[in-house]
């Protein structure tokens, strides 16, 4: 390498006889030294506000999961509180004008008759009863989390009204309010089972992709047991037999543990293939020869390299979870009342005759529609973000 004399003013660097000039590279202008010096979560967020549809989905699942601690607030009604008056009645329209003059948030009342000929009743809008919706207002008490005695709702019906948004079920309770309590146990059950199915994911299949040898051989072979058993008939065997005697929060929390216990060994196998071929890299070999220990390795160095298919695998199984408690509860061997999720609700729905006759009994199926479409929308966006190929 050769240089001219400084009083010329430039550097030179003579490669295979081609002169290259320093002052005639361009720098960087700040958006690019933004782009280049950016993180990966940085560039992983940016790449995710690109995709619109996961952008909404996340949206929705954020107001979803941001009503779970204040149900109790949010609900009309407490999740219990029955009004015989108002059995299976239909759902009321909310109103904003009355004859043509604004009036603010109302609805109309409604009255009923027995039809003697099939025993079921008949119920008719009354224009003339007009019952204001109060907001933050005094209603039914309840326990805020089961410690702090409250009373204060978002919304409440007028003095000696009622508000049925969603109609009311056999025994005159609310189906709205029970849907906002039902989102509590519902959606909070994916997250506790993921949180199990991934801790044994992946630790069982790391630690057999990093070590092999005989971890390897039993943990597939395990996999492989688990894998040929049915998991529907599994799961009703293993919540058929749970003791009656137990408690609603025992069951719940037996309910979280068998999903998690039936939906690791897909990301097991997974985790496993693919550390089978980064701990061959030279990466690897340069965190080991510098004392990197094999949680460090393991958590730091080769997980990161396939975080996207993380990021599928739990959006995909929290859905999955979901609907595993559903189909449970709807078949009566998952959560048994007094608890209440959605699939509680729909236990009511067996029914064919029931659900032709008062199909808002049918109505706790559209949020358990919606979560797993949003799941699937953020999965397809988080995916795509943390893709380094993408």
């Amino acid at each position: 390498m050769n240089a001219l004399p400084p009083s010329s003013g430039k550097l030179v660097h003579y490669v295979s006889d081609a002169p290259f000039d320093v002052q005639s590279v361009k720098r960087l202008t700040p958006e690019q030294e933004r782009v280049y010096l950016a993180s990966q979560w940085r560039l992983m967020w940016w790449k995710f506000k690109r995709h619109r549809l996961a952008v909404v989905a996340s949206l929705v699942l954020l107001v979803l999961y941001g009503t779970i601690p204040f149900s109790e607030f949010l609900a009309p009604y407490n999740g219990s509180t029955r009004n015989t008056d108002f059995i299976r009645s239909p759902p009321q329209k909310m109103h904003l004008f009355h004859d043509g003059q604004f009036v603010g948030p109302f609805v109309y009342g409604k009255d009923y008759r027995l039809n003697m000929t099939d025993l079921k009743r008949d119920y008719t809008v009354n224009h003339a009863n007009l019952q204001r919706i109060r907001f933050f207002c005094h209603g039914d008490p309840y326990q805020f989390w089961g410690l702090v005695p409250a009373d204060v709702h978002l919304m409440c019906p007028a003095d000696g009204g009622t508000l049925f948004l969603l109609g009311s079920d056999r025994l005159g309770r609310d189906v709205l309010s029970r849907m906002v309590y039902g989102a509590r146990i519902s959606l909070t059950v994916g997250l506790i089972g993921i949180s199990i199915s991934f801790l044994l994911g992946i630790t069982i299949g790391g630690l057999a992709g990093y070590y092999g040898g005989w971890f390897d051989l039993l943990s597939q072979r395990a996999i492989e047991i688990v894998h040929s058993i049915p998991h529907i008939p599994l799961w009703l065997a293993l919540a058929a037999v749970m003791p009656v005697t137990w408690s609603p929060m025992l069951v719940y929390f037996g309910i979280t543990v068998i999903l998690g216990l039936m939906d690791w060994t897909g990301l097991a196998r997974a985790v496993r293939a693919k550390l089978l071929s980064l701990r061959e890299e030279d990466y690897v070999l340069a965190a080991r020869l510098m004392g990197a220990g094999t949680p460090r390795v393991l958590f730091r160095h080769l997980l990161p390299g396939f975080i996207s298919h993380l990021i599928a695998s739990a959006t995909i199984t929290i859905p999955s979870m979901i609907l595993g408690e559903t189909a449970l509860s709807f078949l009566g061997l998952g959560l048994r009342p007094p608890v209440i999720s959605w699939g509680v609700m729909l236990n009511e729905a067996q029914n064919m005759n029931v659900v032709a006759l008062y199909p808002w009994l049918m109505l706790p199926v559209v949020p358990v529609i919606l979560v797993i479409l949003t799941f699937n929308f953020l999965g397809d966006g988080l995916r795509d973000a943390a893709d380094p190929y993408n």
